[in-house]
This record gives C-alpha cells, structure tokens and sequence, in this order.
C-alpha cells in the first residue's frame, strides 16, 4: 500500500516544507480503509493534524467519484483554488474536477431579460447595475456572479437576477440549454471530485420536484469538512419556512409578467400589489417586539394575528386571479404553484400544536422569517445515508465533548460509524498558557463589562494588542468596544464596522490591535505568527435558553426523561468554546495565552467537562503570570 504521507512518501518529494505528522497518517489510512469498506467514519482531528490533505489523498486515490461539502462558500474556494491543485500536481491526478455553487451564485438569464425588458421598478442605481450586468453576461462563460468585476458581490441587484428552487422554470425555461445553473450541474455530473458546501448539500438534499430537480450528483464517497456544523444546519434544512422575501419575491414576479407576458390581465397587477402591502404590514406590527423570539407568542397578538389572516387573504386572492391565466405564461405557471406552496406553510405555521417542532420567528432589518424546525433529524439523516449508500466522511477539529463523539453522532443517526479522536500536533504545554482570572465578576453582576476592561486591559496592553475578545452576545460586544475605546490608545476592531475579510486585513496590517467580535469570529478565522498571541473570551457561549430552537429542544429533552443541562446545553457550549479557543494556535510556531472570563469553569462541578475537552495548556489565575507568559514568548513566532 502506497504510504504518500511518509518521510520518504510522495508528499515529502513533491511538497516544499511538508512536514510528516503522525496523526495525518493515521487519518489518511482510517479514510482510505472506510473506503475501500464504503463504511461511515466520524473524526475529530486536532488543529494543525492536516486533515484537509489527510483527506483528499485517499478522495483522490480512490478511482471513485467524490463530493467534497465544507463549512462556507469561502472554505469552499479556498480548498478548489489553493489545496486541491497542490494534491492534484502531487498526485499526477488526471481526473475532472468541478466546483459547484448554490443557485444564488449564478446570473439567471430569464430573470434578465424580464427585468430589461421592464426595468420601471428599479432604481436609477439598480437600473445602472443592471445595464453592466448585461454587458457583463455577454463575455462571462459560467454566469458566477463573484467573477463580475463591474458590480459587487454584495450588490442587491443579484437578489434580483439569480433564480430560488422556487422561482426557477426548469426545463420550461426559454434559456434551459445556455442556463449556467444547468452548465454547472453538467459539469459536476462528468466530473471525479466535485466540491460543495453544507447550505447547498442539504438545500439540494430537500428540493421539491419542482424546476429541474436536484443540483449535485450522486456519489461513492461523501465527505464533509467542518462537520460540527451540519446538525443545526441538517434541523434548519430539513424544516420550512416562509420569509417576506419569498413574499416579496413572488409579488415582483407577478408583477413581470402583467408588464411583460400578460399585459391585458390587470387583476394580476391588483393581486401582487395587496401581496406586498400584506406582507410589509405584517413586518410592520411585528415591529420592535424582539429580533427573535417564539412563534406561538407572536401570534398571540391579535394584532398581528390579524395581519397575518389579511397576508392569508392575500394569498388566496392570488390563486384566485392567476388560475385564470394558467397555460398562458411558463413564469405565471411558476407563481401559481408558489401561490400554493405558500397558502399550505402559512397555514402549517400556524398550526403551533404539532409536537417535535420549534416554532419561531425572526426580523433582520425590514424583512421577518417565520421556521418551523424540526428538534431531531437522526432518522431522517440515517434513512438519506442508506438510501444513497457509498462511504461518508465526517471531520473537524470540534466534534467531541469530554474525549466522546457521542453527541455528535447522535444527532446525525451515525451509531455505526466508526469514529477516531486525534491529537493536535500542536506543543499546547510550551506554546499556550490557559487563565480564568481571579476576581472577575459574575456573568449575570451589574456592571461585567467596566470591570472587565479594568481587570484585562494592563494584560492586553502589556501585549500591546494582538488580541481577540470573542463576547457571547452583541451587547457586551458593543459596550467592551465603547469602554476600551474610552480606556486606551490602541487600535480598536469591531465585528459590523467594515466585512470581516477587511477586519482581519486591518487586524494583520496594524500590528497592535485589539479586535472584539462575537458570532462568526469564533471559528474560520486563521491568523498565524505573533500578530496574534491573546484570546479572551467574556465567558462560557451556554446558548440563552430563550432562544426558540433551544428552548424547545431543551421542552423535548424533559418530556423523554432527559437532563437537557447536561445533555444539550453543555454539549453545545463545548464544541463553540472549542472553536473560539482554536483561533489562537494555528502553526507549530505560535504561542499565546487564551483567557476565560468565567468562574464557573473552576467553582462548577461541569467545569471539569470544559477543562476536559479543551487543549493540554498549562493553567493559571494570575494575570501577571499572564503577562510574563506573552513577554517571553514574544517574537518567538518565525515564519
């Protein structure tokens, strides 16, 4: 058997500064042998075990064919663009390979030719991107829109020009044959190693019989890279909702093909136009009453219980004009059939008795979300991975909890899979000291932000920045950027003031900055060297148990005789902690002190399963043990 990972393998004499790990091996042959049995494999390999190539090469051994599914869109491209082509030229590898996107990421030519063909309901700025995005898709040979250079990836005119699973025609299209979702979709059926995300893998897993049906290919081998987020993602994906999007969306269409197919049906102009008012009032009465919350209290309004029957009114005053016109537009066709759709989930939604779900909604900016989610889909995951057979691959650096990866296969139905705990290379005893501080305040005490910006900020500036706060909350968040900025002199970096690429860019060029963050920081952030040599985080991430989906897992977990403190809630706590704490050793060379703003990791009896969990790093209280950690350690990072 060909060992590519040893010191005298392929690897070493085709890769400049590759290093043999121990622990890369043993991954690569665990992956190859749950191949070459078409078995399931669970591993958590520690941060720096190299699993991404520890992976690929036995994907690309195989001879069979692969769908590669990572965490995000970015680490998607990072592993097409960077990693892929380097095991490719390794390996001599002759293969095809295909990136694969979701529908969102490709110009839809029939929306494009609707919308120039009636432009009045844009904007003077949108009318200006949609003339360069026409100009645009007559060079493009794929319809990516990140590759359009004259308008950003950003941009709201792409919410308009690319197709939903909805909204899309299929194979009615005009466009059909020069679709590019269609060319995608060729393309990875001809191709050996396809590469996904989680949203577009199980997006497609649940795609009706609706357009052209499913996007990804059917495969030998499956294999997903930050698996740790694909259980709240699966329960997301495989729920429903209804968002004043769609609503939105649906009204536009509507209203297209009254201005542009249909243009002597005026009840259609009449019917989108109480859509959208229907729709923007309910947002509108839901108003400020909470961000996020539970849906059978919201509905307990009558106000909006009232609202909510006029957007049901609404919806059924559609299916009544457009049955008229049916056969006399493919578009039109489209909208009655969402029509349903949606008359049939506003009244699931509604229906708030169902056990085994979590009712919620949600409000960002001027647009709401109303979900119903399922609280378990282990029988669901399980019958899909029967179904489609072959062997899947789970990895990541934070899936288990106490040393187990029962939790994480639980939720996923995985109770045959074989599993496998590694490592990290990582020197943790000599490159990390780990510090919950003595005298810090109680997480629910009055005034916890003051006092922590005066107990951490002569560490931090002994430090002279380099630092991550990684909060819990938005909130603190905010106050900690508001007392430091009052408090120092040090460059301050806020989650939400610029992207987070131009953050983390401003974090590297400063040298000296402290970033606060919260959500997204907490993992898929790689900075290396001793630009960044401090984690603080405020205190243990224990999700509010007011938060819908929490709140009904943890209603379920009592109702089946379980303890959902110990069940649910310290185990998701655990893997986000794991995963803030990663940010700080990414390379070999690195060193630096992770601080953990909260007494309940030593004065708690479940502390030890946090401790246990995390890596082997030296511990103190004492801050300016701290501090003399980070002075020597100073410059030790060489690269």
């Amino acid at each position: 058997m060909i060992d590519d990972f040893a010191p005298d393998g392929l690897l070493a004499k085709t890769l400049k500064d590759f290093v043999p790990r121990e622990q890369q091996q043993k991954m690569a042959t665990e992956i190859r042998q749950a191949i070459l049995d078409e078995k399931n494999l669970i591993i958590e390999a520690g941060t720096g075990t190299g699993k991404t190539f520890a992976y690929l090469v036995p994907a690309f051994r195989s001879n069979k064919k692969v769908i590669i599914s990572t965490g995000s869109k970015n680490l998607q491209d990072q592993l097409y663009t960077k990693d892929i082509p380097i095991i490719k030229k390794a390996l001599n590898f002759t293969g095809k390979l295909a990136l694969l996107k979701g529908r969102a990421n490709y110009l839809c030519l029939q929306r494009l030719e609707h919308h120039f063909a009636a432009p009045g309901e844009l904007t003077k700025s949108q009318q200006v991107d949609l003339v360069r995005v026409k100009q645009w898709s007559t060079k493009t040979s794929d319809g990516d829109t990140s590759k359009c250079t004259t308008v950003t990836e950003n941009n709201p005119i792409w919410s308009i020009l690319t197709s939903t699973n909805d909204s899309c025609l299929g194979s009615e299209c005009p466009n059909y044959e020069d679709c590019y979702v269609v060319k995608a979709r060729r393309k990875a059926l001809n191709a050996d190693i396809v590469v996904v995300n989680h949203h577009l893998f199980l997006a497609d897993i649940i795609v009706k019989n609706t357009g052209f049906g499913e996007l990804i290919p059917k495969a030998d081998i499956l294999i997903f890279d930050e698996a740790h987020q694909l259980p709240d993602l699966a329960c997301q994906y495989f729920g429903q909702n209804l968002t004043s999007r769609k609503l939105l969306d649906l009204a536009k269409e509507i209203m297209l093909c009254y201005r542009t197919e249909v243009k002597d049906f005026v009840q259609l102009q009449k019917c989108a136009d109480k859509l959208q008012k229907c729709t923007q009032d309910l947002r509108i009465a839901i108003g400020n009453i909470s961000q996020k919350g539970n849906l059978r209290n919201l509905i307990s309004h009558q106000q909006i219980k009232k609202e909510i029957e006029y957007l049901q009114e609404s919806l059924n005053f559609c299916y009544e004009v457009i049955v008229l016109a049916i056969g006399r537009s493919s578009t039109l066709d489209n909208c009655f059939d969402r029509v349903i759709q949606y008359q049939e989930l506003l009244a699931r939604l509604l229906n708030v008795t169902v056990t085994g779900f979590s009712y919620s909604y949600e409000c960002i900016g001027n647009h709401f979300i109303l979900a119903i989610t399922p609280l378990s889909i282990a029988d669901k995951f399980k019958d899909l991975i029967n179904e489609r057979g072959g062997s899947w691959i789970f990895t990541s650096a934070t899936l288990s909890v106490n040393s187990k990866l029962d939790y994480f296969s639980q939720r996923l139905g995985l109770d045959d899979a074989a599993s496998l705990i590694l490592d990290s290379p990582f020197d943790y005893v000599s490159q990390t000291l780990f510090c919950v501080p003595r005298y810090i305040p109680s997480p629910n005490q009055r005034n916890v932000a003051q006092q922590l910006v005066s107990i951490l900020l002569p560490t931090i500036e002994a430090n002279q920045g380099r630092c991550f706060f990684l909060c819990t909350s938005h909130s603190m968040m905010n106050e900690l950027a508001k007392l430091f900025r009052e408090n120092t002199a040090l460059p301050i970096l806020v989650q939400g003031e610029t992207s987070k690429t131009q953050l983390l860019e401003q974090f590297v060029n400063y040298g000296n900055a402290l970033l606060i963050a919260t959500g997204s920081f907490w993992e898929g952030v790689d900075v290396r060297g001793d630009i960044l040599s401090c984690v603080i985080i405020d205190k243990l991430p224990f999700t509010s148990p007011d938060d819908p989906f929490m709140k009904a897992r943890i209603e379920d977990c009592v109702m089946r005789g379980g303890d959902p403190f110990n069940d649910i809630q310290i185990p998701e706590a655990v893997i986000t902690l794991k995963q803030g704490v990663g940010r700080l050793i990414r390379h070999h060379q690195d060193h630096g002190a992770i601080i953990i703003c909260d007494n309940r990791l030593v004065m708690r009896p479940y502390g030890a399963i946090f401790l246990n969990s995390l890596p082997p790093s030296p511990r103190t209280r004492d801050l300016k043990k701290v501090i003399n950690f980070l002075e020597t350690s100073k410059n030790k990072s060489v690269y």
